[in-house]
């Protein structure tokens, strides 16, 4: 009887983990087809990782959010605490999307309009919340892995010419890369799967 028992919880235990692993795909993919598509401006970092090969490492106009377009900073509060910030990007004349507004723990009561997306990013603790200071968010949309050997070429060519990432945001503000732009060229796109 012992036997049959653990068999059966052995059978439970790796459907638990694959029905994990396709939940993860899925919802990743379902960001991918059905998100709201933005398009930032991105400047390169560094482009190499020794375990994972080349990649992007990416800075965007976004991640520097001035504390003067927070609406609800508590009263009296002269830092961050660590938590998420929810900044709604509108899109601009010239095609790309830049933070209009950002609010601490949820996002704004008024639902994005047209032309509107609220992108969720984590901030530490500590950063000034005068009003001539910034706040730099994590999206967790700061790398873009490449084909070996082509990431160089791309970090010199990023120094020349613009590039932006075209990123699909979700309902919860999450974040996904879907492709890397140079101008209007398709350079990279990211699979569904």
């Amino acid at each position: 009887m012992t036997a049959k028992r653990l068999l059966i919880s052995a059978i439970v235990l790796s459907l638990l983990q694959i029905g994990f692993l396709g939940w993860i795909i899925t919802s990743r993919a379902g960001l991918l087809r059905a998100g709201t598509e933005v398009l930032l401006r991105i400047q390169p970092v560094d482009p190499r990782d020794l375990l994972r090969g080349d990649y992007v490492s990416l800075r965007y106009d976004i991640d520097r959010i001035p504390a003067a377009i927070i609406t609800n900073i508590p009263p009296g509060a002269s830092t961050t605490e660590a938590g998420p910030l929810f900044v709604r990007l509108k899109k601009g004349t010239d095609g790309f999307w830049e933070a209009a507004s950002a609010s601490f723990g949820a996002p704004p009561a008024t639902p994005p309009g047209p032309g509107d997306a609220d992108i969720r990013g984590d901030v530490a603790a500590g950063w000034s919340l005068d009003q001539a200071a910034f706040v730099d968010p994590d999206y967790g949309i700061d790398r873009f892995y490449l084909p070996e050997g082509e990431g160089r070429a791309i970090e010199n060519d990023m120094r020349e010419r613009p590039f932006a990432m075209r990123v699909a945001i979700g309902r919860d503000g999450t974040a996904q890369i879907k492709a890397l732009m140079d101008g209007d060229k398709t350079l990279f796109e990211e699979p569904l799967y």
